[in-house]
């Protein structure tokens, strides 16, 4: 850049000075290395700079990350260490929680399905009423058909309510019969015992001990006067009609958790009341086998449940 000064020889050195300035001045803002080469070379030199630092302390950062590893590893072992000797207690702490929710839900479950002592003494006594009611109603119909002159037999005079002191062996015999062979299922069969179990939770968990007369008196009393003194005469005083019986009142006992191995077990138990009642020609036999069965059956189930708990 070319600059042209008019000055007075007075003021040279001043004037001089100044020019001198300028021109330095116009030198830094208009000097060479603006060419475009330079700015290039300018930018790779900057470039390769940024690299070598960034280089550098990458190496830094690796050293320092080698430097810290033991430490970390050595920490890692020594809380792995702690965890493993603190584990045991954990998980038994665990399992002990688990347990006692899973036995508190179960109680709750137990107490939401097990009904009360008087809804089971209510239901209890009003369906022991119904069949008895059944079969009073077709004795006297029989007997009021027989007086009629109908081909049918009189229930009241084929099974009547006599008594006689040699069915007092009678009735000891069935007890033990029928209580030896339930204890044997009981130990030998498992789909019986739960069904079994499954029946005396529902109806006797929430009795208290003299309601078990009533659960064990009523049932058998009904259930004989209408199966054996009602049913068996109706249809005739033989084997096949003892049979007939006995699979109808075991199928009858299917239900309220009893599976289909009580109804085989029932159905044994039928035909051997029914027998007894062919045997005894009286109704007395087969209630009290019945009722006295009921009530040992009862309270053996009440006595090994208090012992398994």
């Amino acid at each position: 850049m070319s600059c042209v000064w008019t000055t007075t020889p007075s003021n040279l050195s001043s004037t001089y000075l100044a020019c001198v300035q300028f021109s330095l001045t116009c030198s830094k803002f208009s000097s060479p290395d603006d060419s475009p080469k330079f700015r290039h070379a300018k930018k790779c030199n900057t470039r390769a700079f940024a690299s070598r630092k960034s280089v550098k302390k990458f190496r830094r950062q690796r050293e320092t990350q080698k430097d810290l590893t033991p430490q970390l590893t050595s920490s890692t072992l020594n809380e792995n260490d702690e965890m493993v000797d603190r584990s045991p207690s954990g998980v038994d702490n665990v399992e002990d929680s688990n347990k006692e929710s899973s036995s508190v839900d179960l109680d709750a479950h137990k107490s939401n399905t097990i009904p009360s002592r008087t809804a089971v003494l209510q239901a209890c006594t009003v369906t022991s009423g119904l069949i008895a009611v059944s079969g009073v109603l077709i004795r006297q119909v029989s007997h009021v058909a027989s007086m009629e002159g109908w081909p049918i037999l009189d229930c009241s005079t084929e099974v009547s309510f006599s008594f006689e002191m040699w069915h007092l062996q009678l009735v000891t015999g069935l007890v033990i019969l029928i209580s030896s062979c339930r204890y044997l299922l009981l130990k030998t069969w498992p789909d019986f015992a739960e069904s079994s179990d499954a029946a005396n939770q529902q109806v006797l968990t929430s009795l208290q001990p003299l309601d078990y007369l009533v659960v064990a008196f009523l049932p058998g009393f009904s259930e004989e006067l209408l199966f054996r003194g009602a049913l068996l005469p109706l249809f005739g005083i033989n084997w096949e009609s003892v049979l007939l019986v006995s699979a109808l009142f075991g199928v009858l006992h299917v239900g309220s958790g009893r599976k289909y191995s009580f109804a085989i077990w029932a159905t044994f138990v039928g035909f051997v009341y029914g027998y007894a009642t062919i045997l005894s020609s009286s109704l007395v036999v087969p209630m009290a086998s019945h009722a006295v069965n009921n009530l040992v059956g009862g309270l053996f189930w009440r006595y090994t449940s208090k012992l398994s708990r």
